[in-house]
């Protein structure tokens, strides 16, 4: 198949615009399996949106080379095209001095091309300078063509053309004018995902405008013959497709608030032996289940219809307290601690507003707090519901969590920041919450652990 990396000079290049344009062209014929290089949940719910297909995540961080193919191999079964969007600039990672959790890290495990996306503003020639930089900076990664974005004018598309395309001897594939309407909606944590604003007809306009814009300004036949190709292995009886039946139930929530998940939890839960039932903390009743996971998201924009579904909260505490296993990370849990509090004056606040949540933990969240993004690394003890060991993970937050001081925990962290510096994973009856959020395939074991004791609750 047809396999190409969109990757971007820096954050702000306009990489996610133009990969979901792309991805939406590209699908209106072939079948596209999209990925996204990082931990980011909101980049994948536009490109799922865009290409009708689950988009998952790749992290040479957090996953191994043989998880990285591996996912790869079971996601584009069926696929005609094979798009990577990049994370912040091609060669930012973990650390200062390798590769390790950058785009070019991926690229070069995959051996596919990148299509490097500028923001050429207020440049012309330094452009060329600029890719042939990137070009030289590891001749192992494969630059083969250009995107311009932020064009201004007839005279500045040419003369940066002419420059790339001389100096750097790579076509350019397109030339993007600045315009509103290929800017996504954005707050304080990033991009609004997907989810919330898929039944606004200012989202679906603003997503149609993204593909015309590209299908107009960008050579997408082009594109596809810079493109590299990648052949899939078979893979058979993986973690991600075991044909073993569902012998237990977990509880999803999955709404408005609630809808960070990545797209492998689901196979790893069913390859485990799980039924998965979706339900919405905001309008539903908790369903009868063997356990419960409840994913990050955005509770803060969502605490008075949250409140307001007091059966839910009680369901949720009463079921904690009965021994039901239940595994939440980040707006998980801010939503099983006592109350959220939201500060006067932030997002145009006139007042502190407080919103009761679930008590399972006791303690208090308040928003807005310093803003945390940091790769973690921990050990688990042996009294967490998903098992003893290591683990490496993500975390994106702008809250505090403040929890009481008898509060157990069961991560110990050597990086990262968690709910008090060095410890995550508050514990309390067969309940853990944190501000990690894990990927299923590398944590398979932590999951296959939390299955096995929703399992044995249900005994």
């Amino acid at each position: 198949m047809k396999a190409v990396m969109i990757g971007g000079e820096r954050s702000g290049s306009g990489k996610t615009s133009i990969s979901v344009g792309i991805t939406s062209i590209l699908s209106s014929q072939n079948q596209v399996q999209t990925f996204k290089v990082g931990m980011d949940y909101i980049d994948p719910s536009y490109l799922s949106a865009a290409s009708g297909r689950p988009c998952r995540n790749l992290d040479g961080f957090v996953m191994d080379r043989s998880q990285i193919r591996m996912i790869v191999d079971y996601a584009t079964v069926g696929a005609d095209v094979l798009l990577v969007e990049g994370v912040r600039g091609l060669y930012e990672g973990a650390d200062a001095l390798k590769d390790t959790g950058s785009s070019a890290e991926i690229a070069k495990i995959l051996d596919i091309p990148i299509v490097l996306v500028i923001n050429a503003r207020s440049i012309t020639r330094s452009a060329a300078a600029l890719i042939k930089g990137f070009m030289l900076f590891d001749q192992k990664v494969r630059i083969c063509g250009v995107i311009l974005n932020n064009v201004f004018g007839r005279s500045h598309r040419e003369k940066t053309i002419t420059a790339i395309e001389h100096h750097c001897g790579i076509p350019v594939l397109g030339a993007i004018p600045h315009e509103e309407k290929m800017e996504l909606e954005m707050r304080h944590l990033g991009l609004v995902p997907f989810r919330e604003g898929r039944e606004g007809s200012k989202f679906r306009e603003t997503f149609t405008a993204i593909g015309n814009t590209v299908a107009k300004y960008v050579d997408i036949d082009k594109l596809l013959d810079c493109a590299g190709e990648y052949t899939p292995v078979p893979v058979e009886n993986s973690i991600l497709n075991s044909k073993r039946e569902p012998d237990v139930k977990i509880g999803i929530a999955m709404d408005e608030a609630f809808n960070f998940y990545y797209a492998d939890l689901f196979d790893v839960l069913h390859g485990c032996g799980a039924q998965c039932s979706i339900f919405s903390p905001i309008h539903d009743r908790l369903p009868d289940a063997d356990g419960y996971i409840i994913g990050g998201g955005y509770p803060e924009l969502f605490g008075h219809e949250l409140e307001k579904n007091d059966f839910m909260r009680t369901s949720i505490r009463e079921s904690a307290e009965n021994g039901r296993p239940f595994y939440a990370e980040c707006g998980g849990l801010i939503y099983l601690t006592d109350r959220l509090v939201l500060s006067a004056g932030w997002q145009g606040r006139e007042r502190e507003s407080s919103f009761e949540m679930c008590s399972v933990f006791p303690g208090v969240t308040r928003m807005p707090a310093q803003r945390v993004v940091s790769y973690v690394e921990g050990r688990a003890c042996d009294r967490s519901p998903l098992g003893e060991g290591s683990f490496r993970g993500h975390e994106f937050h702008y809250s505090n969590v403040q929890l009481t001081a008898k509060t157990d925990f069961c991560y110990h962290l050597s990086r990262g920041v968690g709910i008090n510096g060095v410890k995550d994973g508050a514990l309390k009856y067969s309940a853990l919450a944190s501000y990690t959020h894990l990927s299923p395939v590398p944590s398979y074991s932590m999951f296959a652990q939390f299955v096995d004791a929703c399992r044995t609750s249900a005994r």
